[in-house]
């Protein structure tokens, strides 16, 4: 039986970027930024997706400084976890998110997309960034040959 999509979320205080991925191919795309501040928003345009996609579990990027350490914004998503683990009571990973706006701006900006459209796409492409990144960290499962 395949394993069940994955959704990633690039978390933000006024944008989450989504990402969906199907962890037998390692492969995560954007799907959608969620534009809102207010939780109650957020959370029903979450509760959308989970109930569109019935992730096997969530991935959530992790934002540290560059030496590594914890700021604010580090706080900020590891309770954003934990309320989607408290919520959906599904597994949540954590993913180092360091560099993945900057890989995500770098690929977009490859693709040729101007400014604005990369703005719009730039959360969720982020969110496809931190989905790979996670599908790369884990064990790759065993083909099997006939």
């Amino acid at each position: 039986m395949p394993e069940a999509v994955v959704l990633g979320f690039d978390f933000g205080t006024r944008r989450i970027g989504v990402a969906v991925g199907e962890p037998f191919l390692g492969s995560a795309r954007p799907l959608t930024v969620i534009d809102a501040e207010a939780n109650t928003t957020r959370f029903a345009a979450i509760d959308r997706l989970v109930s569109e996609w019935r992730p096997g579990c969530l991935v959530v990027g992790i934002p540290l400084a560059v030496s590594g350490e914890a700021h604010e914004m580090t706080h900020r998503a590891e309770r954003f976890a934990r309320q989607l683990e408290g919520r959906y009571r599904l597994p949540v990973h954590r993913v180092d998110e360091r560099y993945s706006s900057t890989t995500a701006e770098a690929q977009l900006a490859a693709n040729r997309q101007g400014w604005r459209a990369r703005r719009e796409t730039l959360d969720a492409e982020a969110a496809a960034v931190i989905l790979q990144s996670h599908f790369a960290s884990q064990p790759r499962p065993a083909t099997v040959t006939p």
